[in-house]
């Protein structure tokens, strides 16, 4: 289980890490699209540092499961919110967070099974 924790893990920070980046430096591609389902731009350093965080709490999570957990369960309600705003405003192109969420729950589950 816990090599499966890791390569999930792996794969998830890497994606929130490099979401995190762009958000940062505000790509307009990731701020037209928050935008278009009404986050307003003053969250944006928030959301990216919430990434960031989730990113280097799965990687702190394999030598420390409970952070890893803590996370997992971090990321799951992160893009369960951004599914919440993309439907909100009737934008119903969520596959790629659906994808996430999906990948986050499964870590959380990993991360708890090898614990």
């Amino acid at each position: 289980m816990f090599i499966g924790y890791l390569v999930v893990a792996a794969l998830l920070a890497l994606a929130c890490a490099a979401s995190a980046f762009l958000t940062f430096t505000r790509n307009p591609q990731v701020v037209s699209s928050m935008t278009k389902v009404g986050v307003p731009d003053s969250w944006l350093p928030w959301l990216a540092t919430a990434k960031l965080a989730g990113a280097l709490g799965l990687l702190a999570g394999l030598a420390v499961p409970l952070l890893g957990e803590a996370a997992a369960v971090g990321l799951v309600l992160y893009f369960v919110g951004a599914v919440i705003f993309h439907l909100r405003v009737k934008d119903f192109a969520v596959a790629p967070v659906v994808v996430l969420i999906l990948l986050a729950a499964a870590a959380l589950a990993l991360r708890a099974a090898s614990a």
